[in-house]
């Protein structure tokens, strides 16, 4: 009897404590869906066309240029909370596009901490790609390079060959800049601090100031 009591408590306690987990993932399902509706709500007021499931920590800053356009895709965490980052951010998230006709793509399940994103002609961010922390990604110069216009005149006049091309199962290290013209392969690496110009092929390690080729990547695990 003492036996059979001690299998019936213990059989009580198991039931408890998965019900006690099953609330707890239920619950964790339900604010996540809340936190996502909310998320999309806040970023497609300021006319950005967003998938599902996005996730905002903190408040990005996105600003659009008349007849830009920003295209978030299905699952992308944008952090703007240094509590939700082991490195922690400088700053918010900011997506930017500072011409009409410019355009911001950012695809499947990307994260993104403290990225600045600025595009006067073309950034294209594949899928699953994981932006380290205040990584800034910027398709213009901005100013001329002489020194006389660059005080008062605009953004020099942006060009295909400005275009930043991002492939998919990219990382790009914390606090690395991406220069205008850029093409980042399947797969790549770019290594923490480094500045990248021009072409880094899929599959290989960038690192440095300016980038180059470190090694390359086994992508059997793809």
């Amino acid at each position: 009897m003492t036996e059979l009591m001690h299998r019936i408590r213990t059989a009580r306690t198991r039931n408890i404590d998965t019900l006690g987990q099953n609330t707890f993932v239920v619950a964790k399902h339900i604010v996540r869906n809340i936190r996502s509706a909310s998320a999309s709500h806040q970023i497609s007021r300021t006319g950005a066309h967003v998938g599902s499931g996005v996730l905002t920590y903190g408040r990005p800053i996105i600003t659009m240029s008349p007849n830009s356009h920003i295209e978030l895709g299905n699952g992308v965490v944008l952090c703007s909370d240094s509590k939700r980052t082991a490195l922690g951010v400088s700053r918010p998230v900011i997506l930017r596009t500072l011409t009409p006709s410019a355009l911001i793509s950012i695809g499947d399940e990307v994260g993104l901490s403290g990225t600045v994103v600025c595009s006067a002609y073309s950034v294209h961010i594949g899928d699953r790609c994981l932006i380290g922390a205040d990584v800034i990604i910027c398709d213009t110069d901005f100013h001329p390079v002489d020194c006389v216009p660059r005080r008062h005149e605009p953004i020099p006049e942006p060009i295909s060959d400005d275009a930043i091309h991002i492939g998919n199962d990219v990382f790009i290290g914390a606090r690395s800049t991406i220069l205008k013209g850029t093409t980042i392969g399947d797969g790549a690496v770019v290594g923490a601090g480094s500045l990248v110009s021009g072409d880094v092929p899929a599959w290989t390690v960038y690192a440095g100031i300016p980038a180059r080729l470190i090694r390359y990547v086994d992508a059997k695990g793809i």
